[in-house]
């Protein structure tokens, strides 16, 4: 089966997510219905609304393809092709009103991630990757910052639903780091920290629990704008691992020393 071209793919992703962005515009800062879903976050009709607009344009530019989700049961298919899409990252900051929130979407091909989108619609910020092609914010090529001291760095993170002791063994670590970096900040979207890790604002980024959607796009964007994304043993990053470290690539072994230890489960 030939594989389609990445520019293609890129094409299709930016045009469902700017889709999916003008849902999530319609319904920010309104009184929406709120749905909890058991130990992992909010759900509301933007979500709904805007996954389904960004799976009709998918649907229509690749037929073939599969999908997967978060708002949906996955669909598989015989190709080797598969989108994965988020359609509102951050959807406690949404319904609070906090305007750091996203649409992310990646194509799969062969089970590489080939091509990401990462779209702010608040800020209308488009980051986009394809892979060996490099990474882009509104069409300007990203890099990853220079910071080589941890005591000089800005990182990001987030922390799990539970609360029980996977939190406190994050927010253990998040203490420690705290006395090494300069500062941790904490957004609320994982796709959104990737993002601006990608183009240079954080020097790191570390979060358990995460799904394929929330990572998919994001650390292709931290890859081609010169980063590292590993596990936390630094080893080859997989979108279904469940934990993620992404950095300037120059802040990961001191990282990998710090949050390594950390013992409990993902």
């Amino acid at each position: 089966m030939k594989a389609p071209s990445h520019a293609s793919l890129r094409n299709s992703i930016i045009k469902a997510a700017h889709a999916s962005g003008r849902v999530l515009l319609k319904y920010f800062q309104k009184n929406i219905d709120v749905r909890e879903k058991k130990g992992a976050g909010l759900v509301t009709i933007a979500d709904l609304e805007a996954e389904r607009a960004a799976v009709r344009i998918l649907s229509r530019a690749r037929p073939d393809f599969g999908f997967l989700t978060e708002e949906a049961d996955p669909i598989e298919s015989q190709s080797l092709g598969r989108w994965i899409i988020d359609p509102l990252d951050g959807t406690t900051n949404f319904v609070h009103g906090f305007p750091m929130f996203c649409v992310s979407i990646a194509a799969e091909w062969d089970g590489k991630i080939v091509a990401g989108v990462i779209y702010h619609p608040i800020l209308k910020d488009t980051y986009v990757a394809t892979r060996g092609r490099g990474a882009f914010l509104n069409g300007k090529r990203m890099r990853v910052s220079k910071t080589t001291k941890l005591s000089d760095s800005l990182l990001t993170t987030g922390f799990t639903y539970r609360k029980d002791e996977i939190l406190k063994a994050e927010m253990e670590a998040f203490e420690r780091l705290s006395g090494i970096v300069r500062a941790i900040r904490r957004p609320g979207s994982a796709a959104l920290d990737l993002a601006y890790t990608a183009r240079g604002v954080f020097d790191g980024f570390w979060e358990r629990r995460l799904s394929p959607w929330d990572v998919a796009a994001g650390a292709l964007l931290v890859e081609e704008a010169g980063g590292k994304v590993t596990d936390f043993q630094g080893k080859s990053f997989k979108i279904d691992a469940g934990q993620i470290l992404a950095t300037n690539a120059k802040l990961h072994p001191p990282l990998i020393q710090i949050i390594q230890p950390e013992t409990c489960p993902i």
